[in-house]
């Protein structure tokens, strides 16, 4: 029996982290998906819609003046381009600072409640037909407007997800560095997701809707980005990644603060597990039930259990096999390697000039570890649309 358990741990870890990323790499390539409408469709400024950028903040009055000056340099036509601020409760100057925008709308509430609230609160003042939700923390490249347009010209398309960079030099500690390496591989899954299919939910640093999809979300929803695009999903719609559509962000001041962040994402993402159980019937959605299961729902769920079940298991089995090629000795020996990789990552976690050899492996621990530590978050909270953001640099 547990030696059954022991190769199921393999498999799954192997897949999650590995395995998938080969696969869909090549059903990207061998059986893409066959858009009906060419990007170059939309190619002149008469073409382009209407959009509404939708900024939710809570206190950010600090990089409000940043935030104002990246979105009005944007290259879209201006009489077709809304920005909306919404201010969830702000206690500084946030209201203030944007009255000095005349273009600027502003939907105030004097209670916080959260981002969801925020956003559901908000969209009621939009008008247009296409509305991009932004941080305000997150700069835009000059192009993202017009490229997230773009990917409207089909039809089937419902949502469309920008990329997160994570912009970072090299005196940054490991939180910045293992982040943007973190992103560097996501990015990758999200583009062969998309050309295969569909992109597995949005990053809620740049991504846009329909406004007609906007369907009113519980407050409490953690993960409101991945909740309200994988709803569009799930009606048959599918999520555009554009990765020349960005928004540059720095990473998080140090792993405690990254560590807040890691665990209310998890907490999400179970709490996003129990809310669309349907999307795991693979007979009815098929390829996107797929995507869903292998890009998220392992890694949310099994996957952490299955790695941190290896080291006592191939302990215990290293000693039962009595054979001259004793695999599981292997096996354990290369984790301890790993694990202990691990550890002097998180000893020099403070170091600017720590080496990949030892960041990689604690960055990859400690995501599994907030994962498990994000059902304890769930269950704490459970939970809230308030959190506390992390610091970043």
């Amino acid at each position: 029996m547990l030696l059954i358990i022991f190769w199921f741990c393999v498999a799954v870890v192997l897949y999650t982290y590995l395995g998938y990323g080969i696969l869909i790499y090549f059903l990207a390539r061998w059986r893409p998906y066959k858009a009906k409408v060419s990007l170059h469709q939309i190619s002149t400024t008469a073409d382009l819609p209407e959009i509404t950028l939708f900024i939710a903040a809570y206190n950010e009055a600090d990089i409000i003046p940043a935030k104002m000056e990246n979105c009005l340099a944007l290259d879209y036509p201006a009489d077709r381009l809304h920005i909306l601020w919404v201010i969830d409760g702000s206690t500084d100057a946030s209201k203030d600072i944007l009255q000095n925008y005349p273009s600027v709308q502003i939907v105030h509430s004097a209670e916080r409640r959260g981002k969801t609230a925020a956003i559901n609160h908000g969209i009621q003042s939009v008008d247009t037909p296409l509305v991009v939700f932004s941080d305000a923390n997150c700069m835009l490249n000059r192009e993202a407007l017009r490229r997230i347009a773009f990917q409207f010209a089909d039809e089937s398309i419902g949502c469309v997800s920008g990329e997160k960079r994570i912009a970072f030099e090299e005196e940054d500690t490991i939180s910045s560095k293992g982040e943007g390496l973190y992103w560097e591989y996501e990015s990758f899954l999200k583009k062969m997701d998309f050309q295969y299919y569909s992109a597995v939910g949005a990053a809620g640093e740049l991504y846009a809707i329909r406004t007609a999809f906007f369907v009113p979300m519980r407050e409490d929803t953690l993960l409101d980005d991945f909740m309200l695009s994988m709803e569009i999903a799930k009606n048959g719609y599918r999520i555009a990644y554009t990765p020349d559509a960005y928004a540059v962000e720095r990473g998080s001041l140090n792993m405690e603060e990254e560590s807040k962040r890691k665990k209310r994402i998890a907490a999400g993402g179970w709490q996003s597990m129990i809310w669309l159980w349907p999307l795991l019937n693979i007979f009815k959605y098929g390829k996107l039930s797929f995507q869903y299961i292998s890009h998220r729902v392992l890694r949310w769920s099994i996957t952490p259990f299955a790695l941190f079940a290896l080291l006592p298991l191939s302990l215990i089995l290293a000693q039962c096999d009595k054979t001259s090629l004793n695999v599981f000795y292997v096996i354990l020996v290369f984790q301890i390697v790993f694990y202990i990789c691990a550890a002097v990552g998180y000893l020099k976690k403070d170091n600017t000039r720590v080496s990949k050899i030892f960041y990689v492996p604690y960055y990859f621990i400690f995501m599994n570890i907030n994962v498990l530590l994000g059902v304890h978050y769930l269950l704490r909270k459970r939970p809230a649309g308030i959190w506390e953001k992390s610091k970043r640099k």
